[in-house]
């Protein structure tokens, strides 16, 4: 039987100084890679500066979505903002309320009915848990419902046709959409999809759901920073 949280296991591991072992991810359009736990842990003066951006414009009651370890749900918090991590991982929301997240939400995201915001936080590419076109269409719609009015989606995202740029084939389906599977100590997670969406198309889906689109940040690695808020 396969483990459903390798992800938080390596994490717990790396939080209690115990970490022995590489955490590998597997992925659907390459070698396999290793995933470094440490840039959960970041201190803010290792924050790049498109999550900069991103931070200092969140207003609001805010929901950190996908938060991890929570170095910004704890940035914010200590700038004094009504802060909630919300986190899949169980073994990540233990690490949270241990290093002193005070709100840590333990659920999914399309579940989530608990209240609303100002201020949809999806950073280091949060947005990709949609998994796929179809996926970011239904949280499109999912994060208008936990949005007060005049508030705001912000996240970052990539295009990422340059892995095709070389041998590799494109796939079938939207190139984008990608697999990952999690290995840590010689043991399996489950696969997941992960969605990177390029500009032209996030434009396109969020404008057709009824949202506004400002592009606020790209760097050289045809990375960029979001902010969609709804129309009046």
């Amino acid at each position: 039987m396969m483990k459903t949280d390798i992800f938080g296991e390596a994490l717990q591991d790396y939080f209690e100084k115990r970490f022995q072992s590489s955490l590998i991810l597997h992925n659907s359009y390459g070698a396999d890679e290793e995933m470094p736990l440490d840039i959960f842990f970041r201190d803010p003066e290792d924050f790049p500066e498109l999550e900069f951006i991103a931070l200092a414009l969140c207003d609001g009651k805010v929901l950190d979505v996908g938060a991890g370890a929570g170095s910004h749900t704890l940035y914010l918090q200590e700038k004094g903002f009504d802060v909630t991590a919300l986190e899949l991982s169980p073994q990540a929301c233990h690490i949270m309320k241990k290093r002193g997240v005070k709100k840590v939400l333990n659920c999914n995201i399309f579940n989530y009915v608990g209240g609303k915001y100002d201020t949809l936080l999806f950073l280091m590419n949060g947005i990709g848990l949609a998994e796929n076109i179809e996926g970011l269409k239904k949280l499109l719609v999912q994060c208008k419902k936990l949005l007060k009015k005049g508030g705001q989606l912000i996240f970052d995202s990539s295009n990422v046709a340059y892995l095709y740029e070389e041998d590799l084939l494109r796939p079938d389906h939207y190139y984008g959409e990608v697999t990952f599977q999690y290995e840590y100590k010689e043991e399996q997670g489950t696969q997941f999809g992960w969605l990177y969406i390029d500009q032209e198309s996030l434009i396109k889906i969020a404008q057709q759901s009824g949202w506004v689109v400002q592009i606020l940040y790209e760097d050289e690695n045809d990375q960029y920073l979001t902010r969609l808020s709804l129309k009046h």
